[in-house]
């Protein structure tokens, strides 16, 4: 029997199909530091594609499964974290030492108190590593539970329906793209990381701008 990667899209989708959607989805969207290295916008893109069929090849998985399966994955997941975040999230997020998930943190903060609680939570999902960790940031930062349900919510179902509808409408409309998964996921990377690094420009920009010429 061969093992299965769980950082690995293909070996996820090739062992588990939806259900390792929904449980792959459900750990990246809250629960610290092992949802950091899960695959989220790399699962569900694949996803969408194999659920096309090609010229002579039925579908490889069905496609209402896999967007039902997202959906429930990114809410139930939201939700958990938000729960982490609740109870112990600030004693949580201070005993580990990654430097990863402190700047992620402090990122997700930052997003909240910028945009508000509804934007927040809605462009979080769309931002690799935010996604993970701005739901437990939400609930140890007391936002309310049926602000953060209904946002979380509209988020998450936007976020994973979204991606899974392109990567179908995408396999529906070009022939044999399953056989160009891996530079298509490579390109979803890169794009995925774009708002990543526009933030990373735009507060290095502020920091410089508070400390002023000369400095």
């Amino acid at each position: 029997m061969t093992a299965v990667n769980p950082t690995n899209s293909a070996s996820v989708l090739a062992a588990f199909g939806a259900l390792g959607v929904l449980a792959v989805i459900f750990a990246e969207s809250g629960l610290l530091v092992v949802g950091f290295f899960l695959p989220g916008d790399t699962l569900l893109f694949p996803a969408g594609v194999l659920c096309a069929g090609s010229a002579g090849q039925p579908p490889r998985l069905e496609l209402w499964q896999v967007l039902v399966c997202a959906a429930v994955g990114a809410v139930a997941g939201g939700q958990v974290g938000y729960l982490i975040g609740r109870h112990g999230g600030r004693a949580l997020l201070a005993r580990t030492s990654s430097r990863r998930v402190k700047d992620a943190a402090a990122r997700a903060e930052e997003l909240l108190a910028r945009y508000g609680h509804g934007k927040a939570l809605v462009i979080g999902r769309f931002v690799p590593v935010l996604r993970t960790v701005v739901h437990p940031v939400a609930g140890a930062l007391g936002v309310p539970a049926r602000a953060f349900t209904l946002w979380q919510t509209v988020g998450g179902v936007l976020w994973s329906q979204t991606l899974v509808l392109a990567g179908y409408l995408l396999g529906t409309s070009v022939p044999h793209v399953d056989d160009y998964l891996l530079p298509l996921v490579a390109l979803v990377v890169v794009l995925s990381l774009l708002p990543l690094l526009a933030g990373s420009r735009r507060a290095r920009r502020e920091r410089s701008e508070r400390r002023g010429p000369g400095h």
